[in-house]
């Protein structure tokens, strides 16, 4: 992961289907002087997603696994590659987009929170554009 512009960071996925926690990485860019604010997350892409989610040992294959089951056995109907469709549809389904608050540099997360990118199609690299909305920026 690397931050490529002001607004703009890269994550590079190295499995077909993995979790990838970009919490620290997000945390890092955070506006230094800004007391508290908002981070707003956009994923620029149609088959991965963003979410919070617990990364206890195992956690991330827990979630990997039940997002599978949640695909619905459909005759697919997309035109570039209907086996491709699944992933369309749970990056639909959780979303690619996240607002998170933050405060004195942190993310306002519970005990257990992480900001993760899930990759549904890869390896890949993926961008996650982002802004950092306060009152006092």
């Amino acid at each position: 992961m690397r931050n490529t512009s002001e607004s703009q960071l890269l994550v590079h996925t190295t499995k077909e289907k993995e979790i990838v926690d970009i919490t620290d990485t997000l945390e890092e860019l955070l506006p230094k002087k800004t007391i508290r604010g908002v981070a707003h997350l956009f994923l620029l892409h149609t088959t991965a997603a963003l979410t919070t989610a617990d990364l206890d040992p195992g956690t991330d294959l827990d979630l990997l696994d039940g997002f599978e089951r949640l695909v619905p056995e459909v005759a697919w109907r997309h035109p570039h590659d209907p086996s491709h469709m699944p992933n369309h549809f749970l990056s639909a389904l959780i979303g690619t987009s996240l607002n998170v608050p933050f405060e004195n540099g942190k993310f306002m997360l519970g005990t257990w929170q992480r900001i993760v990118l899930v990759e549904f199609s890869g390896p890949r690299t993926r961008k996650v554009v982002y802004s950092f909305i306060s009152p006092t920026l």
